[in-house]
């Protein structure tokens, strides 16, 4: 399980090829569990985008910063292409680290 202060970029998808959201936070658990639970609203509470695709663990904060304004200026195939270079089925990768399943 990634450590619960790391620096940490993620893509959320509410499916396969649906709403995507990019993120950063140095809590990745405690950001997914305010994902999933709706607790802020915006992009992913509107569009129920909680399914965890993809993240990437930094050893400091400049950097996991530079990388998420990288890919959220990537086109959509970009991104597309990247979560299915490592996770083809869109699994769900939060139940590895502990979280429930989710509904959808």
């Amino acid at each position: 399980m990634p450590d619960a202060k790391q620096p940490c970029v993620y893509i959320l998808a509410s499916k396969p090829y649906g709403s995507l959201y990019i993120g950063m936070t140095t809590n990745l658990l405690k950001r997914l569990y305010q994902h999933r639970n709706n607790l802020t609203p915006g992009h992913t509470s509107k569009y129920a985008v909680h399914r965890l695709v993809r993240f990437e663990m930094f050893d400091d904060m400049e950097n996991a910063i530079a990388r998420e304004k990288q890919l959220k200026n990537w086109h959509r195939p970009w991104k597309i292409n990247l979560i299915e270079s490592e996770n083809p089925q869109w699994v769900d990768l939060a139940v590895n680290l502990g979280l429930p399943p989710i509904g959808n």
